[in-house]
């Protein structure tokens, strides 16, 4: 399987603030599509307490990972988003001990986490970038985005049951305020 080499473009709170949930977005190294992946806020702030060198005073769970690596001599090689069913991310944690791999099922949140940690590098199975990722139409970003397809489209030149299915993609996903401007393309059409 084809593996898309990704790096963290940011962390957005979600639109629903009363979850708790954060947008952790990716973006591939050599491309323009970004892998959107919702997160709790406990691993968003381990994400963020990493990328902005803050050190807490006691160690956070995933901080815990990287002292245990220095006690029993194993590192973190790299990560991998594997699957995406029912909306729901999978990944693997790629360890190298005692000269063996190892790879441990994870969420990508954690395994993200913990990977920067190590600064180890992230990917996601070109399935998974496929069926997930969005490509940014950079000249026209007020008008949204839209799954991976041969060119980038914005609102105004997709059909109208593309619109729909981006509006039900785009609502099972919690992207509301894509869906708001998809619904809106909606109703200038009739």
């Amino acid at each position: 399987m084809t593996k898309v080499k990704l790096e963290i473009l940011g962390l957005s709170s979600s639109v629903d603030t009363q979850t708790g949930s954060f947008a952790l977005v990716l973006k591939e190294e050599k491309g323009e599509r970004r892998l959107p992946i919702i997160i709790g806020m406990f691993e968003a702030q381990s994400i963020a307490m990493e990328i902005e060198k803050i050190i807490p005073n006691r160690p956070m769970t995933h901080d815990l990972f990287k002292s245990l690596s220095k006690k029993i001599k194993y590192s973190v090689k790299k990560i991998i988003i594997t699957d995406i069913k029912d909306g729901v991310f999978f990944a693997k944690i790629e360890i190298d001990y005692d000269g063996k791999n190892l790879s441990i099922d994870s969420r990508p949140s954690d395994a993200i986490a913990i990977g920067i940690r190590f600064n180890a590098e992230i990917y996601a199975d070109e399935k998974v970038i496929n069926e997930a990722g969005i490509l940014f139409d950079e000249v026209n970003v007020d008008k949204g985005v839209t799954k991976k397809s041969d060119s980038v489209k914005t609102l105004k030149d997709m059909t109208d049951k593309e619109l729909k299915d981006q509006l039900n993609s785009s609502i099972t996903e919690e992207n509301y305020e894509f869906a708001a401007r998809i619904r809106d393309e909606i109703k200038k059409r009739n």
